[in-house]
Parts: C-alpha cells; structure tokens; sequence
C-alpha cells in the first residue's frame, strides 16, 4: 500500500493542491498528516481531493481543533491528539507531530523508533524532510508542504518495504 504523508500544510492551498495530485497520481490508498493543518478549510481541500483513509495528529498550530473534528467526522476521518498509533497491512506506525525545539524532537523521535516497538515513528513540526532508519524501525519526516520555512515537500510510503519517496512539491 502506498500512503502519502504530509505535515505542517499551515493553510497552504497551492501547496496542499499539489500535493493531492502528487498522491492522485501515485494511487496513494491512505493519507497521513502529521499535524498543523490550521483551518478546517484546509483538512476539507485534502478529504475532498483523495477519498481515501485519512489519519492525523494535531500539531502545536492546530488551535482551531472543534472544527477540525467536526470536518474529519463528516468525511470518517480520523484525527486526534499525539501520540496516535495505526495499524496498516500489519505495520505499527507511531504518528506524532513534535516536542518543543527541532533536537528536542528528533531525540525523542529516535528514542521512540529504537524501542521498537513501531515498524515507523513518522514525526513533524521541524519543517525539515528525514528519513532514517534506526535498529529496522523507519523515522520519517515528510518536510514543509506549506514551503514557509523550506522547500515544499511530501513523502509516499510504501507500508510493504517501508521505503520513501521524498517528492518536491516546486
């Protein structure tokens, strides 16, 4: 199965349009967000965009969080609080969107992949895309789709291989 992931949108319409295609046409069968979508207006672009299952955090930005749930309850979205655990095609996926400053998180993001108890830990917040693999759990960091801080990027993950594909969104 390939699920596109995507973090920190920060009410980036262009942005979150281009990453919908780049999951459109890589038949993506699962959406990820890992948290600062903002708005509800922005979460109702990507439900509407991809009929498929969507599971999120909310992140630090996230201030406007009824709406949010109100918006991902009409679609049977599944949204909530970090840390959230789901399971797909027997992989444990550990989502969380991050913990103060960029070291901060990555540390504990790396304690977290290393317990193994996840086959990924699949993080947000620094803005800055990753991936790593630690004691054969993946860490994965989709990078900045809103393209405020960095460059716009997404991630596909394939949940068979754990393997990633960073895609610019520019």
């Amino acid at each position: 199965m390939i699920v596109g992931v995507l973090s920190d949108t920060h009410d980036s319409l262009a942005n979150t349009e281009k990453a919908i295609k780049v999951f459109r046409d890589n038949n993506v069968s699962m959406i990820i967000h890992l948290g600062d979508i903002i708005a509800p207006f922005t979460l109702r672009a990507i439900l509407e965009g991809l009929n498929v299952r969507f599971e999120g955090v909310f992140g630090n930005n996230d201030g406007e969080k009824l709406g949010l749930l109100r918006i991902a309850s009409i679609y049977n979205a599944s949204l909530g609080e970090q840390p959230r655990v789901v399971n797909i095609n027997g992989r444990r996926l550990l989502l969380v969107h991050g913990f103060g400053d960029p070291v901060t998180t990555y540390e504990i993001v790396k304690a977290l992949a290393e317990s193994g108890r996840w086959n990924a830990v699949l993080y947000g917040h620094t803005h800055e895309p990753l991936v790593d693999y630690v004691r054969g759990s993946l860490i994965l960091n989709p990078g900045d789709c809103s393209g405020v801080l960095n460059k716009p990027t997404v991630a596909l993950l394939d949940t068979r291989t754990l393997r990633v594909r960073l895609v610019n969104l520019e």
